[in-house]
């Protein structure tokens, strides 16, 4: 995890959004130089990919078939490296259907897992007890990613990348869209500020502890400093409309010869594109 490792342990939350508030820019002097962005964005994401992945022999990609893990894998097949994908879901899961679409067009290498109800069950009390937490959020998110690096380990595989933060770099939440009520691309730049502080306490202690109880290393190109820089330097009217959202990053995707359907597939969040809500759901009943 990069610039949120020190000393081996994830950073203070403190130090985190001390970071965060160190780089925050105005909405006045954002880039709207579309182009210019985006050769600037493109370059970014690949050196960030290209120096977590090169000399490190074989590695994992938690692979949901979304645009930031199939943009992370996208890359890596160019540059040949060699990885294997992996996806987790239940029955009928969204996720695992995508991928194995993407990854047979591709040739990418992808190992997933269907799991039953039971192998779902035992998978949540084990995040639980990771986490120490029971929040359904923070559970139902932990058990994919658990569920995926467990897979991983029975592959061999010890460090993964993940496609973590572009939903706060590039406003690809429902809060990003209830920001922009009105053309209010203004909200929009604070509510992305606002995510990235809080992404330490919603997204990154959670990935941490999971991985680390594991002994996975968890690489997250998406969150190199460079990256946020630049994705949080560039007007939000480019990252979403009333229709779409990530619209700068699926761009660059098909920039870099991404096929459309792929880059602009509209994708559930984790708990969801995985099934793993539905199995809480019936779990609970």
């Amino acid at each position: 995890m990069e610039v949120l490792i020190k000393d081996s342990s994830l950073i203070k939350k403190e130090e985190w959004e001390n970071l965060i508030s160190s780089i925050e820019t105005s909405y006045d002097n954002l880039e709207t130089n579309k182009e210019r962005a985006k050769r600037k964005l493109r370059d970014l994401i690949e050196k960030s990919i290209v120096a977590r992945a090169e000399n490190i022999g074989k590695f994992g990609i938690l692979f949901s078939g979304g645009i930031d893990s199939t943009l992370i894998a996208f890359l890596c097949k160019k540059h040949n490296y060699n990885f294997t994908c992996f996806t987790i879901g239940i029955e009928n899961s969204q996720d695992i259907e995508q991928a194995k679409i993407i990854a047979e067009k591709y040739h990418f290498d992808l190992k997933y897992k269907i799991l039953s109800l039971e192998e779902l069950e035992n998978t949540i009390k084990e995040t639980i007890k990771i986490l120490q937490d029971n929040n359904i959020i923070w559970v139902s998110v932990g058990s994919v990613v658990y569920a995926a690096l467990i897979l991983a380990l029975q592959n061999n595989i010890k460090i993964l990348f993940s496609g973590l933060g572009t939903e706060e770099l590039f406003a690809g939440y429902q809060r990003h869209e209830d920001a922009l009520k009105d053309n209010d691309f203004e909200s929009v730049h604070k509510e992305c500020w606002n995510g990235l502080k809080n992404m330490w306490q919603r997204d990154l202690l959670r990935d941490y502890k999971i991985s680390k109880h594991l002994g996975v290393e968890l690489r997250i190109p998406y969150m190199d400093l460079e990256i946020i820089k630049a994705a949080m330097n560039i007007n939000p009217m480019y990252k979403l409309d009333k229709t779409n959202k990530k619209i700068i990053l699926r761009e660059i995707a098909e920039d870099l010869g991404l096929e459309k359907e792929f880059a602009w597939r509209s994708k559930k969040a984790a708990q969801y594109g995985s099934n793993f809500v539905k199995g809480i759901d019936k779990l609970a009943k």
